[in-house]
């Protein structure tokens, strides 16, 4: 049995898309993932085409992704109109083009990702390779690599394996025997000083004070959580807390949510026992904004002006009880009677 599947006629595929005048762009919302996927793609298409570059349209703060920057060497370009007016293909890993307004307006020779398919927003490319049973997408790129006998450096290696270690939460969430193996074969090559230095590199100091905001804001909802934090500094302290309030004993799912800039930003995070996080961020949101992701993970972000008058925690509060009553509302299943007042409710 291989260890990997064999991927030569996806592998030609995709790299026949591109030759030596090309100028090849790739895109990503910046995080482990998906820096050490857009690193990965980087090394396997450099020698195919004039330039590649790597361009993140979120912004970079919170501490582990910066150490990573720093210690894996990762070149990284801020998205704009101009720069991207400098390039004549463009790649996207780790994301789908309805996730970011600023994905939409391209069009994409390559999309590889392992976020859910959204049925009414398909990724379109010349090239696609879009697989939800993937822990990370690093544990896909480690798939290619193999495949080309192209074997990852030291940095490149430790990046791949933190990308899969945060997307699995270190396999505490969904994860397959791709994501174990590519983390295996990977840890021949990795540098284990450098990940434990990227690890230890959690928060800033200047984010101590929105714990202590988050303690006094916080509203428990039945076995969940809602914090509206108001102005944040940066989104990724949204994405801190979320992480933190799920630790809580009888906390199966929260919701952080804050406005930087013009826009709210609503972090979801669950267990994945029974609510799916990434349905919950589609069905608050709508049309509003673009929001999706994974059963245990999610994001939403759409502009104030969207939501009008109210207010940004009312807005919240307001779409969580209308989720509530449409479910609540649901006939119950054919063959199974709901217990009397009581709202049947799905197994999932």
């Amino acid at each position: 049995m291989a260890y990997f599947r064999s991927l030569d006629n996806k592998i030609k595929e995709m790299t026949g898309l591109f030759n030596k005048s090309d100028r090849l762009l790739i895109l990503i919302n910046a995080d482990p993932d998906a820096m050490a996927s857009a690193m990965a793609l980087k090394r396997i298409l450099y020698r195919k085409v004039q330039t590649a570059a790597i361009a993140h349209v979120n912004d970079i703060s919170r501490p582990d992704n910066l150490a990573m920057l720093k210690l894996l060497r990762i070149p990284m370009l801020k998205l704009t109109p101009l720069l991207a007016a400098q390039y004549d293909k463009f790649a996207l890993v780790d994301s789908q083009p309805h996730h970011h307004p600023d994905f939409e307006k391209l069009d994409f020779s390559v999309i590889l990702d392992h976020h859910p398919l959204n049925k009414e927003k398909p990724a379109k490319a010349l090239f696609t390779e879009i697989n939800p049973d993937y822990g990370a997408v690093s544990s896909l790129m480690t798939e290619y690599l193999y495949n080309l006998k192209i074997r990852p450096g030291k940095l490149l290696a430790t990046a791949l394996v933190y990308g899969i270690k945060t997307d699995t939460q270190s396999f505490e969430r969904k994860f397959n025997d791709v994501d174990i193996r590519a983390f295996r074969y990977l840890t021949k090559f990795y540098s284990p000083l450098l990940l434990q230095k990227i690890i230890r590199s959690e928060f800033h100091k200047e984010w101590l004070k929105y714990f202590s905001l988050a303690f006094r804001k916080v509203k428990i909802l039945g076995n969940g959580a809602s914090v509206f934090m108001g102005k944040v500094d940066s989104p990724d302290i949204l994405v801190i807390l979320a992480d933190f309030f799920l630790r809580i004993h009888n906390i199966s799912w929260d919701i952080v949510s804050g406005i930087h800039r013009d826009s709210l930003v609503i972090i979801f995070r669950g267990d994945g026992l029974r609510k799916d996080m990434g349905r919950m961020a589609s069905q608050m949101i709508g049309d509003l904004g673009p929001a999706g992701g994974h059963r245990q993970m999610a994001r939403a972000e759409l502009p104030l002006d969207r939501i009008e008058n109210i207010h940004p925690q009312q807005f919240i509060l307001q779409r969580l009880s209308n989720l509530n009553t449409r479910k609540k509302s649901k006939p119950p299943s054919k063959g199974r009677a709901a217990a009397p007042g009581k709202a049947y409710e799905p197994e999932k």
